[in-house]
């Protein structure tokens, strides 16, 4: 008999009811919402034609979490499906900065702060990705040759009331908060890089749902074509809230191995199986029996373990992986400590010191 576990999404839950192909799973593992339908996708992808596929980001800053990860998998998942698959660079974009998820204007960032944060961004998605089989790209060599006429004519394809009708966008007008002009031309010039490429579809967070409609809207005015969005689940971080770095809840993919698995281990236990679905590779048969051993056993202790081992291993490697499933032992559960290892036990709370950033976490298990 089928067994939902509690707290779960019902979309993970479910996932482990029947069985798929690589399709299926491809819109169904992590996928929060396909725009305008997963049957209409799926036939285009039957069809076995070769679709563009693109992830933009923006290189606001220097690090990627396994939040990140999500997509970035989803991604790798189409090149491995033999997709014509993009990683798109926002070097321009970056210079206007997107609104979609703040409450506040971004600060602008100057050419020089772009290229040194996408410095590490390659090194660090690389974990996941396969850049031999993907194009790199960078939309300032399109969007800088725009001239103001252009800009004019792609902007009358757009309503200032959509814009100003986004939750934070209204939020920050009631409360009184500056939007800049330049704000509302970022989903343009995002729409004009999924038109540019001539883009099939685009793959990115449900807060980037507006901006990539965009490039829906020009690719169906200007080429008559219909194009497709992919919206991915968002993975929780380790205090249960959307993984983020201004929550500090986040697990960085070029973290310490010994800190990326103590931070798994600090997960709460009900989210075990939505990181075993989005931050891993491992199979949804091999994910069901996880979820059968949750149901039948009282301590998920072992399986967070296994779950976490599998993590550093796919971000490090193996050796490392067992180095720190070994370090988490000795240090937590059999209390044995070392000179460059400090362990603490405050108010009942034991506590470890992270070696880098000389602060403290909570090991909550």
């Amino acid at each position: 008999m089928y067994k939902i576990i509690p707290n779960l999404p019902l979309a993970i839950n479910m996932l482990y009811s029947v069985k798929m192909d690589k399709i299926e799973e491809l819109l169904t593992r992590g996928v929060a919402n396909i725009i305008p339908g997963k049957k209409e996708l799926e036939k285009v992808l039957r069809s076995k034609k070769k679709l563009n596929v693109y992830l933009g980001i923006d290189p606001t800053a220097t690090r990627i979490h396994l939040g990140h990860s999500v997509v970035l998998r989803k991604l790798e998942a189409f090149v491995q499906l033999g997709h014509n698959v993009t990683f798109l660079i926002g070097d321009f974009t970056a210079l206007i900065g997107d609104a979609s998820d703040k409450d506040k204007e971004r600060p602008i960032l100057t050419p020089e702060e772009i290229r040194k944060n996408f410095q590490t961004y390659r090194q660090q998605a690389q974990k996941i990705l396969d850049f031999s089989k993907v194009k790199i790209k960078y939309n300032s060599e399109w969007l800088k040759k725009l001239d103001y006429i252009k800009i004019i004519k792609l902007c009358q394809m757009f309503s200032l009331n959509d814009f100003i009708s986004r939750e934070l966008i209204r939020k920050r007008l009631d409360q009184a908060k500056k939007i800049g002009l330049h704000e509302v031309l970022y989903p343009v010039m995002q729409g004009y890089d999924s038109y540019f490429m001539n883009t099939d579809i685009q793959l990115g967070g449900a807060d980037q749902t507006f901006n990539m409609q965009a490039g829906r809207t020009l690719q169906k005015i200007i080429r008559n074509k219909e194009s497709f969005i992919i919206t991915n689940m968002y993975l929780e971080g380790t205090d249960g809230r959307k993984m983020s770095k201004s929550w500090g809840n986040a697990i960085w993919l070029d973290e310490n191995p010994n800190d990326m698995f103590a931070k798994v281990m600090a997960i709460k236990d009900d989210l075990i199986l939505e990181y075993y679905t989005l931050a891993t590779n491992v199979s949804l048969s091999e994910i069901a029996k996880v979820k059968s051993k949750l149901n039948t056993s009282g301590n998920p202790l072992n399986i967070k373990k296994d779950l976490a081992e599998i993590i550093v291993r796919d971000l490090w490697d193996s050796r490392k992986a067992k180095q720190a499933k070994t370090t988490f032992e000795k240090v937590v559960q059999e209390k044995e400590t070392s000179e460059d290892i400090p362990v603490f036990e405050y108010s009942g709370i034991l506590l470890i010191k992270c070696l880098h950033c000389d602060t403290f976490k909570n090991l909550n298990i």
